[in-house]
């Protein structure tokens, strides 16, 4: 699958190109200032994943379909990329690297490990199944009704980022039916053989519970040369609650090669 993706030109040619990948219900607009940034220097790019934003919609979203798609596009740019993921996109990113790490030259993992999470979000894509988007105005319109089943204002406004009041008709830019059927999957982590044996990086948030020590042993049986930097007053999304120290530590540990 050809992803859609938004290109940042950088002036070093010589380096691999950086891949970033959102999470669930993300977008590579929610990643356009961060991927100017932290390229250092190289060219980078940020993705809408499959069943996300402009990329073509499919029936699968599991991890092997969304590494898959990350695979190709490498391979596109030459057969070999620096890719950091967040969440859903860290894993992904992940299983690309387990997979094919002849394709990752860095990896960056942020606030997410390789295992399955007991918890859903099933209940998000409930509550935009229930919006009626013809009857929107304007995303502030969005958010006031998604408040009837998402008390977090936070949640309501990242979710109406992906409602496109501007098509006819109006539509969410989300394959709202295939998350919701592969949530289970999304929210677990595939039996992945082998390990990817170069630079990695797990960037958390100190406030999330996404990544605990019990994590560990998992993470290191896999990505064995793996470093951790953690975030002081950083949840889940992290890069969006400490911007500068996100950016910080991505370009300190993409260097300049």
């Amino acid at each position: 699958m050809k992803l859609a993706y938004l290109e940042y030109p950088g002036v070093r040619k010589d380096m691999p190109p950086l891949i970033v990948a959102h999470g669930l219900f993300g977008s590579a607009r929610n990643w356009r200032a961060h991927s100017k940034r932290m390229g250092a220097g190289r060219d980078a790019y940020a993705v809408d994943m499959r069943n996300h934003g402009d990329s073509p919609w499919d029936d699968a979203n599991d991890y092997f379909a969304m590494a898959g798609d990350l695979a190709e596009m490498i391979e596109g740019l030459g057969g070999k990329a620096s890719v950091l993921g967040h969440s859903m996109g860290g894993k992904a990113a992940m299983v690309l690297a387990l997979t094919r790490p002849e394709l990752v030259d860095k990896l960056i993992v942020a606030d997410i490990s390789p295992v399955a999470y007991p918890h859903s979000l099933a209940h998000h894509i409930e509550a935009m199944q229930k919006v009626d988007l013809a009857q929107m105005q304007r995303r502030g319109d969005v958010e006031d009704a998604l408040e009837a089943f998402i008390d977090a204002k936070d949640v309501r406004t990242f979710l109406a980022l992906s409602a496109d009041l501007k098509a006819d008709p109006p539509k969410w830019d989300l394959n709202l039916d295939v998350l919701l059927a592969e949530m289970d999957t999304i929210t677990g982590f595939p039996e992945v053989t082998g390990q990817f044996t170069g630079p990695t990086l797990f960037l958390t948030g100190l406030k999330s519970n996404y990544v605990t020590p019990d994590h560990r042993e998992k993470i290191i049986s896999l990505f064995p040369a793996a470093t951790h930097v953690g975030l002081k007053g950083a949840g889940h999304w992290l890069h969006a609650e400490k911007p500068r120290e996100f950016l910080d530590a991505v370009t300190d540990f993409l260097g300049e090669e």
